[in-house]
């Protein structure tokens, strides 16, 4: 039986405050991988340009569709890189928005559940500042070298994710009616 991540995997029975995710590119990262909406497998989109690696493991919640017409996007923060494609829950403490290109592209900050470095932080307010900063930065260097200009906001809220990882999971519901 194949079992499509996107399409067959719930966001989870406690989303928005715990979700399901998909990895697609562990901690320390350089290669940038995407879910193939029709295949359901990872491609490989491109080598990042810049100096950079992903600060924590990226991939996106199932059964949610962003403002930027793709799955919604969330790093995990946990001590050790994750495998792509493995199945991950998380707690969503906070978010990033950046405008890539003329969308509001949410990144969902959250902890993996299963990691107890990270698992008791509930608020993005209580990570260290650094660790912030290091998300943050990222994404404003990641696409520099490619000439994309990528517009970073300040972090928000684990309300205003709760509310975007609620919005995104109801848009899906209804693209897929």
């Amino acid at each position: 039986m194949t079992v499509h991540p996107f399409h067959d995997v719930s966001a989870g029975d406690h989303a928005p405050e715990v979700v399901n995710t998909i990895v697609e590119i562990g901690r320390g990262g350089t290669i940038k991988y995407e879910l193939d909406k029709a295949t359901g497998l990872l491609r490989m989109d491109r080598v990042l340009y810049s100096a950079v690696h992903f600060p924590a493991n990226y991939g996106f919640i199932p059964q949610s569709w962003g403002e930027d017409d793709d799955p919604l996007d969330i790093l995990i923060l946990c001590q050790f890189a994750v495998q792509p494609l493995t199945l991950m829950e998380a707690k969503p403490i906070g978010m990033l928005t950046m405008d890539d290109q003329g969308k509001a592209d949410h990144k969902i900050i959250a902890v993996a559940t299963a990691d107890p470095e990270y698992s008791g932080f509930d608020c993005i307010d209580q990570l260290p500042p650094h660790r912030l900063r290091t998300v943050q930065r990222f994404f404003l260097d990641y696409k520099q070298l490619e000439g994309v200009e990528v517009d970073v906001r300040d972090m928000q809220s684990v309300e205003v994710a709760h509310r975007i990882i609620a919005e995104a999971c109801q848009r899906y519901r209804r693209k897929r009616v």
